[in-house]
Parts: structure tokens; sequence; C-alpha cells
């Protein structure tokens, strides 16, 4: 497969699968052999662990949108950036709903195999932007 359609199966599956709910479509896009080195403690860092990380994510955030800014491609692996927008009306991280609007940067870098399959990838999730938008710690102090 080529950079670039790596690139759109990486858009397809935020547009699709993150923002749309369509966590199955992981089974789709993702090897059976995927591995995460990033949705953390309590997912397994597999392709089930990744869906269930998304189904928490889109439990606690349910008009969850993941709209991409920028991506780069370049043999097999793909790279973006990208927000993750919603509402938190239900729990997330074990924090109960709280109403709040939240509007975090993401960034995830992918690796295809020859087939055009996600088979690996690094994320970096604002978590302590999200916590602060949360109410669960402090915001910055002005100076």
């Amino acid at each position: 497969m080529t950079a670039q359609e790596n690139a759109a199966t990486y858009r397809r599956w935020f547009d699709e699968g993150c923002s749309r709910g369509n966590v199955d479509l992981a089974d789709t896009l993702y090897s059976p052999d995927y591995v995460t080195h990033s949705v953390g403690p309590d997912f397994a860092p597999t392709l089930e662990g990744l869906k269930m990380f998304i189904r928490a994510l889109r439990e606690g955030i349910p008009d969850a949108e993941f709209p991409i800014h920028d991506v780069v491609a370049e043999g097999d692996t793909v790279a973006g950036r990208f927000s993750m927008r919603g509402t938190h009306n239900g729990t997330l991280l074990g924090i109960p709903p709280t109403g709040r609007s939240v509007d975090v940067s993401v960034m995830v870098f992918a690796r295809f195999d020859a087939r055009g399959k996600w088979v690996e990838d690094w994320a970096n999730l604002d978590r302590m932007g999200l916590l602060e938008q949360l109410g669960a710690l402090p915001g910055p102090v002005p100076a």
C-alpha cells in the first residue's frame, strides 16, 4: 500500500471509528496482531484493548468528535494531530458526568504493514488538559 492509502485508512478510523462510534471498524482496518504503546494501564495493548478504550471514551463523552488538523505520511508511517471534542455526559476515567465541554489535543503515530493494515501506534492525548477541563485538576494559576 502507498503512504497516501495508509493516510486514508488513518483518516477513516478517526472519522468513522472514533467520531461516529463505529468501533468495530477496527476489525477491518487493523491487523489482528496490532499493538499500541499508549492506551494506559486499564486496557490491554491489543486490538480488543483499543476498542474498549474508544468505547470508554465515547461512554464518557457520547458526542465525541475527533477532527483531524494535520496528517503526514511517509513509507509505512502516518502521523497526525487532531482534537478530541465533546461534552462530558457520562462517567470518564472514574469521573462522574460534569456536563462540561472538552477540547484536547491528540497526536498519533501509526505504522502500517504491506497490506495496509494498522499494526502499531504511539499516541499522546493531553490527559492533564482533559482533567483540568473536567474540573478534576485545578487549572493554571494566573501570574
